[in-house]
């Protein structure tokens, strides 16, 4: 006889735990080595010269070095350390100056947070940089320096630059190895991806796929902005990665093939793999390819798109004026900077993300200036930590960074009240610090629980507090976590329609006018530029997919709306997968569509986007399309039906 069930067990909510959950990422054993030595060796120096006070702000600066050091290629890594270096320096020599200071201090900080808040959102680099330039203000004005005033921004400085020459020890051997690596491993998701055809895992592989070209055309084209015409292996990987596109391109119109008639032949992915292998190896030469001969329109395009990729992958010496670097290549630096100043002074979500953080950091340097809390720098740093911008939700990070740091705590406590300082120390931070990358990469909990003991333990030889610093740390943190719920969250409802409908019935325009270009009048124009705006249209949907994700992490009703839109996203991504099968199709021989068609897709699409700006609540349109059910356009019309059964404009 069944046992009757019992209550339900009580559990906390899925976007509550979700981060509590290790990443299942590899541990980074290079960066593992060089934090290590990079934080430890400035302690033994400093304990050897009787200036273990300076050892700890090198330490320090080089504890930064090791956060920002998240990059591939080696040029993108000088720039990511020591850009944020600088501005760490300067937050440092400014929080030094207004030490002590009250008032003066709480006003300077505030600013500061402003300044730092409105850079964060012009990139990845940037937004490293505002963190320093705020990290190190807060500690200079919370921390005792060595006198004079210059003297803890060198150190600090010194601390990056050990790391960037940690980093750079590889350049002469693998100096284009990290670019080389991501063409190849480029070209193994497309391996996957046409091993995925017909089945519930392609939607997976193709986004991986995306992922791996952006990383590709990043680090590739990073490089090439200053070597345009000169470096021949820079051209050559360009030239191979431009030919992924349409072996891309062919894809979804196999995964249509396959569904209908069945797995495409193994040579397929195996011929893409011996591709990858000859781009890693640098292998040129005559290509042999052992492919069965093509009948359909989609067979035709793979073999196409294969041959004309390992001729190429196969050339040694391409011609280095007649490549391709328009599907991804960034703008001069110059132009770069003007429209990075300008989008930090104009934009109305920099000035919100500035005037949220400074009025975190005001209220918690105010906060401290009429308590009295000794030491009480870290109430500002946990509110920088959780109000960061690009590390997900902020309410879910005030409950992560409160875990990670009740964590690191233990961690700390056991450091400072059984280990004696003075040489112990040096070992101690050798194994400290060679966790904050490892655990960096299984989420942000991790990382702070890594990062806690860390700063502990620099911030005892600044201050000589030993296991009294423990408690109050924890206070600080519970207080910092709290400033940042009420008065960067609970205080500023953003929309989530605004932040996430908006990005999504832009993807759902861009998507109506890739239809139109893919075969309208548009696309007589040559497929280049059809090319460029299918890359474009895949990044946007890649940075919609990120901000739902990160939506999701949200308490309800946020969470709750994004995981109700979740379906939509995917639809849309299946209708640029389905556009793209089509105009494959028509380019090796089907028949092209009814230009009636085409225009009835893209007015249901515009429909869709303008109906998604408009309401927060999902109401099923059954679309009617007309068409011919055995043509071209047959499986785009059924996926745009689809996505407007999802969702669309409430006409009632």
């Amino acid at each position: 006889m069944a046992r009757p069930a019992g209550p339900a067990r009580l559990a906390p909510p899925p976007w509550l735990t979700a981060g509590l959950r290790p990443a299942p990422a590899e541990i980074p054993w290079a960066a593992v080595l060089r934090a290590s030595v990079a934080l430890s060796a400035p302690l033994a120096v400093g304990l050897a010269t009787d200036r273990p006070a300076y050892g700890a702000l090198v330490s320090m600066g080089a504890l930064s070095g090791v956060i920002g050091d998240t990059a591939d290629a080696y040029r993108m890594r000088v720039f990511n350390i020591a850009v944020p270096q600088l501005f760490g320096a300067v937050g440092v020599a400014l929080g030094t100056l207004v030490f002590g200071q009250g008032w003066l201090a709480v006003a300077a900080l505030t600013l500061i947070a402003l300044v730092s808040g409105m850079i964060s959102s012009i990139g990845a680099v940037a937004s490293v940089s505002g963190l320093l330039l705020l990290l190190n203000a807060v500690v200079g004005a919370g921390l005792p320096m060595p006198d004079p005033w210059w003297k803890a921004p060198v150190l600090l400085t010194l601390g990056g630059l050990l790391v960037l020459l940690l980093t750079l020890l590889g350049w002469p051997l693998r100096r284009a190895a990290p670019e080389r690596s991501a063409v190849a491993s480029t070209y193994r998701a497309v391996a996957e991806l046409y091993e995925a055809t017909g089945t519930a895992a392609y939607d997976e592989k193709r986004q991986a796929v995306t992922a791996s070209l952006n990383q590709a055309y990043d680090l590739v084209l990073s490089r090439r902005t200053r070597q345009h015409g000169r470096a021949s292996s820079l051209v050559r990987l360009l030239a191979q990665l431009n030919v992924v596109i349409p072996l891309v391109e062919a894809a979804p119109a196999a995964h249509l093939r396959a569904r209908l008639v069945g797995p495409l032949p193994a040579a397929v992915p195996a011929a893409v793999r011996d591709l990858a292998d000859a781009v890693e190896e640098g292998r040129t030469g005559a290509p042999d390819l052992d492919l069965p001969v093509p009948e359909r329109p989609a067979e035709k395009a793979v073999d196409h798109a294969l041959r004309h990729a390992a001729a190429v992958v196969h050339q040694a010496d391409p011609d280095p004026y007649n490549v391709d670097d328009r599907l991804g290549r960034p703008a001069a630096l110059r132009v770069r900077v003007r429209r990075a100043v300008r989008a930090a002074l104009l934009s109305e979500a920099s000035w919100r993300y500035g005037l949220r953080l400074a009025l975190c950091i005001g209220l918690a340097q105010a906060l401290v200036s009429l308590v009295a809390v000794p030491r009480s720098y870290w109430v500002a740093l946990t509110v920088t930590f959780v109000m960061k911008p690009d590390f997900g939700s902020v309410f879910s990070r005030a409950v992560l960074r409160a875990a990670g740091t009740a964590a690191g705590l233990v961690l700390a406590a056991l450091v400072l009240s059984e280990v004696p300082r003075g040489w112990w120390d040096v070992p101690v931070m050798c194994v400290l610090a060679a966790l904050v990358p490892a655990f960096s990469a299984k989420g942000y909990a991790f990382q702070t629980a890594a990062i806690t003991p860390v700063i502990l333990l620099l911030s005892d030889l600044l201050n000589h507090q030993g296991f009294g610093l423990v408690l109050p740390r924890l206070y600080d943190s519970l207080i910092g976590c709290a400033i940042a719920l009420v008065a960067g969250y609970l205080l500023w409802p953003e929309s989530w329609h605004a932040r996430i409908g908006d990005r999504l019935a832009d993807a759902v325009a861009d998507t109506a006018a890739y239809v139109g270009r893919a075969f309208g009048p548009a696309a007589a124009d040559g497929q280049g530029s059809r090319l460029r705006a299918r890359r474009k249209l895949y990044r946007d949907l890649s940075t919609v997919r990120s901000e739902f994700q990160r939506a999701l992490t949200e308490p309800p009703p946020t969470g709750t709306r994004a995981a109700a839109w979740w379906p939509l996203v995917v639809a849309v991504e299946r209708i640029v997968d389905a556009t793209t099968a089509a105009r494959i199709r028509v380019n090796h021989g089907a028949p092209a569509p009814d230009p009636a068609e085409v225009a009835a897709v893209e007015r249901e699409l515009r429909e869709l986007a303008d109906g998604l700006r408009g309401t927060e609540t999902l109401v099923e349109v059954h679309a009617e399309l007309p068409g011919d059910e055995n043509g071209v356009l047959e499986p785009l019309r059924q996926e745009v039906s689809a996505a407007r059964a999802i969702a669309g404009p409430d006409l009632r």
